[in-house]
């Protein structure tokens, strides 16, 4: 915590901002079942009232633009065929009676699955950019399909023995075939930061790989024995060379590429520090004033010279609600 006299010499005209809404990857409306998914019967029920959501080898869904909301996207689902689940099949969830269930397409079956659609209707787009051009429902939907998929993907084989592993429990357990291990879905668990100094301005930062003039803020993943209070405190001083205090939590976000968890937090950090990129991971790092971040925003996310992170992001998020502070 900050000393009282670095506290009063401060103005904190955004220092208690909060998230607007809900992060867009963070959005669901149907139920997990978790309860069903040992139960091949309710399991098969849950089928043969099911809707079924394709994603194919980039991991991108099938979607059409949604009547009246020409900037909306919504899903492209069919009804379930046949008595039990393919192979792959995943179950999302449930609302009521009917089952939401994904399943994993080729380059070549994702046009066959899309014949139903006029052409000059549908796309397929990736989560990052449609995530947040989805409803509730369909973000939901989609996250969890691209996390459980890209899992399945990646754990063909048992991290014990090495035996290959089998799906189980409607796409939620793989076991495996030499030793019996079972294994779940994994998360990373990784914080995202909001760096400020309480008085209108905001450090962003970019990596070497990004596109040019794209920026966010600060994001490391947690190490093995750290809270996450602790990792903020880090991950900042590592690749900026700032030390922060306040750290207060504002939310999370799913981010299944491939698996994270994305925390997020906002911190306070003296304007005068200089900024250190770390060597190799941060390209460039800036204290950016909140007018400059406000016109960004205004012009849909850019301005000469500065990216924003894209809608679906937490990072967008958060530097909305702390541009709309003050």
């Amino acid at each position: 915590m900050r000393s009282s006299q670095h506290s009063s010499a401060r103005p904190r005209d955004d220092v208690d901002f909060q998230l607007a809404e809900s992060p867009a990857l963070s959005r669901s409306t149907v139920d997990r079942r978790e309860l069903v998914r040992g139960d091949p019967g309710l399991v098969r029920a849950l089928w043969e009232n099911g809707r079924v959501l394709a994603v194919d080898p980039l991991g991108r869904a099938l979607v059409t633009r949604q009547d009246g909301a020409p900037h909306r996207r919504r899903l492209v689902d069919r009804p379930a065929t046949g008595a039990e689940p393919p192979e792959g099949a995943v179950l999302l969830g449930a609302d009521g009676d009917t089952g939401y269930w994904a399943v994993p397409v080729s380059e070549g079956d994702a046009e066959t699955w899309a014949e139903r659609v006029p052409e000059s209707e549908r796309e397929w787009l990736d989560l990052r950019f449609t995530g947040a051009l989805l409803d509730d429902t369909g973000a939901g939907l989609l996250t969890t399909a691209v996390g459980l998929l890209s899992w399945h993907r990646r754990a063909a084989f048992c991290a014990n023995c090495g035996a290959p592993s089998v799906v189980s429990h409607a796409g939620w357990t793989r076991h495996c075939t030499g030793c019996g291990r079972e294994e779940y879905p994994r998360t990373d668990p990784a914080v995202i930061c909001l760096v400020h100094d309480g008085a209108g301005n905001v450090v962003l930062a970019r990596q070497p790989t990004w596109p040019p003039d794209r920026y966010s803020i600060l994001a490391g993943f947690v190490e093995t024995g750290e809270s996450l209070e602790h990792c903020v405190v880090r991950e900042v001083a590592e690749e900026v060379g700032v030390q922060v205090s306040e750290v207060r939590y504002l939310g999370s976000q799913p981010w299944p590429f491939p698996r994270s968890l994305m925390v997020g937090f906002t911190a306070l950090a003296e304007p005068s520090a200089p900024l250190r990129p770390a060597d190799g991971e941060i390209e460039q790092a800036h204290w950016v004033p909140r007018d400059r971040v406000r016109a960004a925003l205004r012009a849909g996310g850019g301005v000469p010279g500065l990216i924003l992170p894209g809608a679906s992001s937490i990072a967008r998020g958060m530097l909305e609600a702390w541009a709309s502070a003050g």
